[in-house]
């Protein structure tokens, strides 16, 4: 059985992780010794392994493998409401939204879930909005070599609605088109008509 206190992250020993997270409890004013606080450090840790998951992921991996016997089919190719969880590397609080990709093939697609795995890689480590939504956007756009891309990320920032201005409600929303996507309007027009037929009605 592997002891949890040879979980060596980054260069980071687990047991340094939980000692950083004692520290902090002791700097918010609570005593990390009380009975209800013993295990938090072990749980921090823990989620931290799951949150930050993509660090470890090599997003490009994902999409090496395509297909080409598609029976010459050309056509714009979307996938919406991809849910995501972030965290905002600025405050460290909790990014949750959606995201709609497309793209255009030449010759090559891939496998759907291969695109949502893209965008968990991507989510799972510590972000800023319009970064992450580049960064899918690229990825899909070197692997698959396709005539035109785009993403569209929607957020609701907890760094915003639990602290600072206190704002709910409020979503953010990013978007980026590369190749047709950007340069032909009427493709660009198609695939926002796509993402937004996909939004829940109010």
């Amino acid at each position: 059985m592997r002891d949890s206190n040879d979980d060596t992250r980054h260069g980071v020993s687990r047991a340094d992780a939980e000692s950083a997270v004692r520290t902090l409890l002791r700097w918010a004013g609570e005593d990390p010794e009380r009975e209800g606080l013993l295990d938090t450090p072990r749980r921090v840790a823990e989620a931290y392994g799951e949150w930050f998951g993509g660090y470890a992921i090599d997003p490009d991996a994902y999409l090496a493998r395509t297909f080409e016997e598609v029976e010459g089919y050309d056509e714009m190719i979307v996938l919406r409401d991809i849910e995501y969880e972030s965290h905002c590397e600025h405050h460290m609080a909790p990014i949750i939204g959606r995201v709609h990709v497309g793209y255009l093939p030449a010759g090559r697609v891939v496998g759907i879930s291969k695109l949502a795995r893209v965008v968990e890689a991507y989510a799972k480590r510590f972000q800023v909005q319009e970064k992450m939504t580049a960064q899918i956007a690229g990825c899909i756009e070197r692997a698959l070599a396709p005539l035109g891309v785009g993403v569209v990320v929607e957020g609701a920032h907890e760094c915003m609605t639990t602290r600072g201005v206190h704002k709910r409600g409020v979503s953010m929303v990013t978007s980026r088109m590369l190749g047709s996507f950007r340069d032909d309007a009427r493709t660009r027009a198609e695939f926002l008509r796509f993402v937004e037929s996909g939004a829940p009605r109010r």
